[in-house]
């Protein structure tokens, strides 16, 4: 179960955290991705103090950020269905090229964000 804390630890450390240097540079720096992970999992030490927790938190947010994993989710969901579109059309937000670009980037950030709570979420509730 995702808890309203857990919500507030990750919007804290998502958003709140984050540095313009971090939200510039994480897809593209591992210095950056790993700063924002390390800084993103500061608020959940009010919430569990598990090592394994804690790591989970932190290496899943390090590769969904780096490597903006989102765009993966966001383009397999559409693998199945016709007109289905290449990597290669996708490759910038995962969405069917044509999409309006303001649009696509919400919905990419909802699709990370989602990820993020519900890794969050299962960690503190299976490990504690």
């Amino acid at each position: 179960m995702i808890t309203a804390d857990q919500l507030v630890a990750h919007a804290v450390g998502d958003y709140v955290l984050q540095s313009d240097w971090m939200a510039n540079e994480k897809a593209t720096k591992n210095l950056a991705a790993a700063a924002h992970a390390l800084t993103y999992t500061l608020p959940f030490l009010f919430l569990t103090l598990n090592p394994i927790s804690l790591a989970i938190i932190a290496v899943t947010h390090f590769f969904i950020d780096r490597f903006r994993m989102a765009r993966y989710v966001i383009w397999l969901r559409n693998i199945p269905w016709p007109g289905s579109k290449p990597w290669a059309e996708c490759r910038q937000t995962g969405f069917q090229p044509g999409l309006p670009p303001y649009l696509s980037a919400w919905l990419v950030i909802i699709v990370d964000n989602i990820m993020h709570v519900l890794i969050n979420g299962a960690a503190i509730q299976y490990f504690g």
